[in-house]
């Protein structure tokens, strides 16, 4: 540690007619993904472990899939009913409701020859002085009830044999496609009740116990996920001016001899205050800028996530030195 340090000393004793040439400090870092709980439920399976490696599509937490299961349930009854009554208005009226309609149509048809003998003989025996004008009047009401009942008879054998409406089937169609929409969305929520990775990589943390209920948005895992790490460093000033992205760095890590390979992602265009720890005493209140950097070389895929790096990179004027040297 000592010899680190005196070599970092030395480095920054080098670089003091060049500040550019200050190393940016920071640490490895991976992906990291964070999955949520979509629903008030309580955590049912939990099969896996923090330091676990899981494949995409492992699952990770299950919470109680009970009351989204009955809503699904519900929201699949009412699409195979609109689903139904749909298919009733393309298919039409079955024969045996026509028949009936029919029938009843003659049956109000022979109510009302009924009424219209009673009221004419009710008119008769009014004109004769042999009944009373209460008997016509109700001779008259039970006429007008007979022709409404044949009228809507009537009205509902047409509406039969003429099948639906273009009103009615686009409705119907609404009905439908409204219902799959419900249904649609209830099933969704009950499959994202079994919360599994999206991507391969290594359980860092399961916040929540078998038994707890999670309040919606809150963490129930997280990953960090398989591939090459990348640093997260804090570029000193005089170095950002001169860095674009891609620009190619060297990434240091304490326990290995040589340095890594790396290319910059991409750098703030804010300033922050640096950490205590990223420049020297006189340097502190110097401002930096934030900074990722892929690292492109193979070995690089098994380093731990979170230990210290230093990272120098290699700057235009570098270049072009190196251009006229050639």
């Amino acid at each position: 540690m000592r010899s680190r340090l005196l070599v970092l000393a030395l480095a920054l004793a080098a670089c003091a007619d060049d500040p550019a040439k200050l190393p940016s400090l920071g640490t490895l870092e991976r992906d990291r993904i964070e999955l949520v709980a979509e629903a008030d439920e309580a955590v049912v399976e939990r099969p896996v472990r923090e330091g676990e490696h899981v494949e995409a599509g492992a699952l990770v937490v299950r919470l109680d899939a009970g009351r989204v299961a009955a809503q699904a349930a519900r929201a699949r009854s009412a699409r195979d009913e609109a689903a139904a009554r749909l298919a009733e208005l393309r298919r039409g009226p079955r024969a045996e409701r026509i028949a009936e309609a029919r029938a009843v149509l003659a049956g109000a048809e022979g109510v009302l020859a009924a009424a219209q003998r009673e009221l004419e003989r009710a008119r008769a025996l009014a004109a004769a002085d042999y009944a009373s004008r209460a008997r016509l009047d109700e001779a008259r009401t039970g006429h007008a009830n007979a022709l409404a009942a044949r009228g809507a008879a009537r009205a509902r054998l047409e509406a039969l044999e003429t099948g639906a409406t273009a009103e009615e089937l686009a409705a119907g169609e609404s009905a439908l496609a409204a219902a799959e929409a419900a249904l649609a969305d209830a099933e969704l929520r009950l499959a994202r009740l079994a919360v599994r990775a999206p991507r391969a990589g290594l359980v860092d943390a399961l916040p929540f116990e078998l038994g707890e209920r999670p309040p919606p948005g809150a963490v129930l895992a997280v990953l960090l996920a398989d591939g090459p790490p990348w640093a997260r460093v804090h570029v000193p000033e005089p170095v950002r001016v001169r860095l674009r992205a891609g620009a190619r760095a060297s990434v240091r890590i304490d326990g290995w001899d040589e340095p890594f390979e790396g290319r910059l992602r991409t750098i703030s265009h804010e300033a922050a205050f640096t950490p205590y720890f990223a420049l020297t005493q006189r340097d502190r209140s110097r401002l930096s800028y934030l900074a990722e950097i892929d690292l492109v070389s193979p070995e690089a895929r098994e380093l731990p996530t979170g230990v210290p790096v230093e990272v120098t990179f290699v700057l235009d004027a570098e270049r072009q030195d190196a251009r006229r040297g050639d």
